[in-house]
């Protein structure tokens, strides 16, 4: 047999339209780089590295943390492996490091394919469904979820797109808009224990302003959406001259933003998450935007970036 060394995300599978190029892999069913007029819109990774800080992956069956990865459901008391043990905590779902399959592919879109089967922690049946397609207009990314098993299923789902600016350069001069009435106050451990409102603080973004050294890793609710249904959170450079806009439909109410603090150098504040996710951390113990996926149910988002 013939040495042959595989990527470590695995197969790469391109798409293009126009001026826009993304790649989407194997591992993980993640979106390791994105472009747009030869420009990279996402602070992804090469494809000889192993992807670190989340970069692009889809976070399923629940976004960011579970406190001490233990929930309760129907009367069962389920325990989760612990992925984040400097904290303690489950971390962003269950699908990061499996093979997802091409199910359809075409030049500018790809559909990826997952089944998640039964786990003692999480003994649910779910298919999972990505399609990737680059538009006109930009990046389109529709998850899908069924409910194949025979009972009723916790659920949620989030991604983990880093955007940078066109010269790699720290974050901190760039603008940010997000448009969020409310902030989730988080204690040591990342797990929510409140609410208010960001209106006049640190982390006031509603209207555009330069990062500079504020630190953000925060989830965000109460999103303000434009008349179309969709909220639009703006990354752009201070001149004006390019800017990248992340937006969600109304599946997605909220939004993790993180400056990439807590990262090792080069990739320490080089890109800044904004993160679409159906429920809010620590969602499997409180409920708070958790989805009940019926058996035979189903569920879909879609979130996308335009670049200019």
């Amino acid at each position: 047999m013939g040495r042959h060394i595989r990527p470590p995300s695995g197969e790469q599978t391109e798409i293009a339209h126009g001026d826009q190029r993304a790649v989407v892999v194997e591992v993980g069913g993640g979106l390791r780089t994105y472009t747009a007029g030869g420009r990279a819109i996402l602070d992804g990774y090469d494809e000889t590295e192993l992807c670190v800080g989340g970069r692009g992956q889809p976070l399923i069956p629940w976004p960011n943390r579970i406190r001490d990865g233990h929930y309760e459901w129907e009367g069962r008391s389920l325990q989760l492996d612990i992925s984040e043990p400097e904290r303690g905590n489950a971390l962003h779902g269950l699908t990061r490091w499996r093979n997802w399959r091409i199910a359809e592919r075409e030049p500018a879109r790809v559909v990826i394919e997952e089944v998640l089967h039964p786990t003692p922690g999480y003994p649910f049946a779910l298919e999972l469904q990505i399609t990737y397609e680059l538009l006109d207009h930009g990046l389109v990314v529709t998850t899908r979820a069924q409910n194949v098993g025979r009972e009723a299923a916790p659920y949620g789902v989030g991604f983990h797109p880093y955007l940078q600016r066109p010269d790699a350069s720290p974050i901190d001069d760039a603008i940010l808009t997000v448009p969020a009435a409310v902030e989730l106050v988080a204690d040591e451990r990342m797990i929510p224990t409140g609410r208010r409102s960001p209106s006049g603080g640190a982390l006031d973004f509603s209207t555009p302003r330069a990062i500079g050294e504020v630190v953000i890793d925060t989830c965000f609710t109460d999103l303000i959406r434009d008349a179309d249904g969709l909220v639009r959170f703006v990354f752009a450079e201070p001149d004006g001259s390019a800017q990248a806009v992340v937006w969600f439909d109304d599946s997605y109410p909220y939004v993790m933003v993180y400056t990439a603090d807590t990262l090792p150098a080069p990739e320490r504040r080089r890109g800044i998450a904004i993160e679409p996710m159906t429920c809010a951390p620590n969602a499997f113990q409180t409920g708070e935007g958790l989805i009940r996926l019926e058996p035979g149910g189903t569920h879909e988002a879609r979130w996308g970036i335009t670049a200019s």
